[in-house]
């Protein structure tokens, strides 16, 4: 039995990213092969109704990962020496469909049923990790943050584009699209995409980044052509919150991050309970916006919680 996981060396994987396999090509197509990429085996058979859902999900994603996972398709009727001797190592054939994962010629993962394509698409992707690799979607959504970073809105906004083509309910990649229109002067378009999502991205932390700055960027517009004047309510009344607010949302909209959080905690400290808490909630709203990764929000948040815990 030990000689169904220790293939003779020298055998070359098939091309093919998905194939029908049987007992006589397991070794070359599964075993061989996954020596090379991780191959999944979709156990299956005509009878099973659960199995004509999951198949062409599988196919899907694995045609998605470009070639980094491959897919065999085992019909366990008419290979049943296979599904005997592979049920004697442990692989829980008695139900179809199974789908097991062969990594180093080892099976490394399974799963049992018709999952959804978000679930079989994790499934892979934890599969890739495991393997040193991810999907070339991931490629895709790095190289798209990284023209972010580098300022380049237009060619992010392609990269983003081609993602969301290829993965619809991909909130990183709608966000992107979004943040992208947005800096590049297209706040109806930006919102647009917004509204366009499906109620469950709606809440991803990245879309709601995206909204909150929008906001921020309306109100920002209106309220920097009156710093001078929400100085001057200050200086007259340093207990004047809503001037003071105000003058956070004109600060950030200047850039200042830093100043627009120090007025908002400078705010919170006079009186935390103004307005139903508003100085707090705006400056959640800021870290929202700018990312909690960014420096302005890590040191606001310790800012804020030194004076929430003290």
């Amino acid at each position: 039995m030990d000689s169904l996981f220790n293939p003779a060396p020298g055998g070359a994987a098939a091309d093919d990213v998905i194939k029908d396999g049987d007992q006589k090509s397991f070794m070359q197509d599964v075993v061989a092969a996954s020596r090379e990429v991780p191959v999944l085996v979709d156990f299956w058979a005509t009878w099973c109704g659960p199995c004509k859902q999951l198949t062409p999900t599988l196919e899907k994603v694995v045609r998605a990962a470009g070639g980094r996972v491959r897919l065999v398709k085992i019909d366990i009727d008419a290979n049943r020496a296979l599904v005997q001797q592979l049920s004697q190592l442990g692989l829980p054939l008695q139900s179809v469909p199974t789908v097991a994962a062969f990594w180093q010629g080892q099976i490394a993962d399974i799963f049992q049923g018709a999952l959804p394509e978000s679930e079989v698409k994790k499934f892979i992707e934890n599969l890739l990790k495991m393997a040193g690799g991810q999907m070339p979607s991931a490629d895709l959504l790095a190289e798209a943050k990284q023209a972010v970073e580098e300022g380049d809105f237009q060619g992010a906004l392609e990269l983003f584009g081609a993602l969301a083509q290829q993965e619809p309910e991909n909130a990183a990649a709608m966000a992107g699209v979004a943040r992208c229109l947005m800096e590049l002067g297209e706040e109806d378009q930006a919102e647009q995409v917004l509204e366009s999502l499906p109620p469950k991205l709606r809440d991803h932390a990245e879309v709601v980044a995206v909204r909150s700055s929008l906001e921020l960027a309306k109100a920002g517009r209106e309220a920097r052509g009156k710093l001078a004047e929400y100085e001057a309510r200050l200086a007259a009344d340093p207990n004047d919150h809503e001037a003071r607010i105000d003058l956070a949302v004109a600060l950030n909209a200047a850039g200042d991050r830093t100043a627009a959080a120090d007025a908002l905690l400078d705010a919170f400290k006079r009186d935390r309970a103004w307005n139903d808490g508003a100085a707090r909630k705006q400056l959640l709203k800021f870290f929202e916006a700018w990312g909690f990764e960014d420096p302005a929000t890590k040191a606001g948040r310790r800012k804020l919680s030194s004076m929430l815990f003290s």
